[in-house]
């Protein structure tokens, strides 16, 4: 493990925590069903389309700088929330720190494949996934502890603080592999089926991550708050552990085998959570959930990576990205539609129908 990767462990974190710290927190500070799901559709529609365009960001700036701008924009507006809370403030922040989110993703993704040997890349990512897994695995549930004992504004300053202070890692990181990075051509990329099938599989199963995270705050309420908590640690917690062991065995036995096994387990885990008043179905399904995504988040990557030269890195960065931030985009805007008309569990049964096609699209793939 080089000291530049261990630098590089620093902006995940900070900017992992900055992003799923308030991310369970803001529906429920927004004051409603359909603000809450907006202001999450907000921030990862606005995440997506940044993406697209942070590839030709990174040739004009480098890496370290691009990386820089992205925990500067995910961090400060966070302040914001902190004083004031009308809605369309919240959406105007959660739109630039989506923003400052896909930025830091994109251009600190092909930073990092470019310091991980090809040979080891499933082993690499999977460590990288263990370091950004953290953040979700505690950050996600401890801000909806925090906001219940604290209020809202501990939280959002200390959103603001860890992408600010993960600034200070970014000298150290190498300016060779910055700046010598050129865009492989992401419209190249976006017409390649060898890319764009991985991306719509996870792009789809990606959608209940977003269901998740808006629909259970939303719908466990009072006495069942616990369960919301319990949830949003135990599926990143599942979901970091299937990527260490995708890892793995991906890079043994390839990762193709891996797409249908994980896409089952994300459709068989959101199904679970029909039950919604259920903690044992909640709990269980969110874990299954988990462990079916962290195998997709490792495999998928690890294959679109496999797919390009380095010179791409920057462009695979950017569709893995925006096929998991779009998919949870869609997830929590349709949430906050379906819930007021439909109840939850309609919404979770078309939150399935959603998701089956990946089936397919993992089978054309799994060789």
């Amino acid at each position: 493990m080089s000291r530049a990767l261990v630098l590089r462990f620093g902006s995940i974190l900070g900017s992992g925590i900055g992003f799923y710290l308030p991310l369970a927190v803001v529906p429920a500070y927004a004051g409603s069903v359909a603000s809450g799901g907006l202001a999450t559709g907000v921030l990862l529609f606005a995440t997506v389309l940044a993406e697209m365009v942070t590839p030709r960001l990174t040739v004009a700036l480098g890496y370290r700088w691009t990386l820089a701008v992205g925990l500067f924009l995910l961090g400060a507006p966070a302040f914001v929330l902190a004083a004031y809370d009308g809605t369309a403030v919240i959406l105007a922040v959660s739109a630039v720190r989506g923003i400052g989110f896909a930025i830091s993703v994109v251009a600190g993704g092909a930073l990092t494949a470019a310091l991980i040997p090809a040979e080891r890349r499933g082993e690499g990512l999977a460590m990288v996934g263990l370091v950004a897994g953290v953040p979700g695995l505690v950050a996600m549930p401890l801000g909806v502890l925090a906001a219940e004992r604290w209020g809202y504004a501990a939280v959002f300053v200390a959103t603001a603080l860890a992408p600010l202070v993960a600034l200070v890692t970014i000298p150290g990181l190498p300016k060779r592999e910055a700046e010598g990075a050129k865009d492989h051509g992401l419209v190249v990329g976006l017409r390649n089926p060898a890319l764009t099938r991985p991306a719509t599989l996870f792009a789809l199963c990606a959608t209940a991550a977003g269901v998740l995270v808006t629909f259970l705050p939303l719908v466990l309420t009072g006495p069942l708050t616990w369960v919301v908590a319990v949830a949003l640690f135990v599926q990143p917690a599942m979901s970091t552990a299937a990527r260490w062991f995708a890892g793995q065995y991906g890079d043994r036995r390839g990762q193709g085998g891996l797409l249908v096994p994980g896409a089952v387990l994300c459709v068989v885990g959101v199904a679970a959570l029909a039950a919604v008043h259920t903690p044992a179905a909640v709990i269980a399904g969110a874990a299954v959930f988990g462990a079916g995504f962290g195998v997709l988040q490792n495999a998928t990557l690890a294959l679109m990576y496999h797919r390009v030269p380095a010179a791409g890195y920057s462009a695979v960065s950017a569709i893995w990205n925006a096929a998991f931030d779009l998919g949870m985009a869609v997830g929590a805007t349709l949430t906050g539609v379906l819930l007021a008309g439909l109840g939850p569990e309609l919404t979770i049964a078309c939150t399935v129908l959603v998701m089956l096609p990946a089936l397919r699209l993992a089978s054309r793939d799994r060789g």
